[in-house]
């Protein structure tokens, strides 16, 4: 039975209504399917795909385009003695 709240189709009725279920994925977002009361695949729009498969920027592409990349860092270690930790 389809609860519209939860947006979870049992398979039974998923196969029986398909086009209400991608209907519900394009309108409403993630559909989920169940199996024997378990979930088990979600049908989701196009665009949600999109979303989730696009690719995303790694690290260095991104200080690679910072605008402040050409400024060098003068970056010293210091030489002061670790405080002391009492356990």
């Amino acid at each position: 039975m389809h609860n519209k709240q939860q947006d979870e189709w049992q398979v039974q009725e998923a196969k029986q209504r398909l086009s209400e279920v991608i209907r519900q994925a394009k309108l409403n977002g993630p559909q989920m399917i169940t199996y024997r009361g378990e979930p088990t695949v979600w049908i989701i729009s196009d665009k949600d795909y999109s979303k989730l498969t696009k690719h995303r920027e790694g690290i260095i592409d991104f200080f690679q385009r910072s605008p402040h990349k050409e400024i060098e860092l003068n970056i010293k270690r210091r030489k002061d003695q670790p405080r002391k930790v009492f356990l």
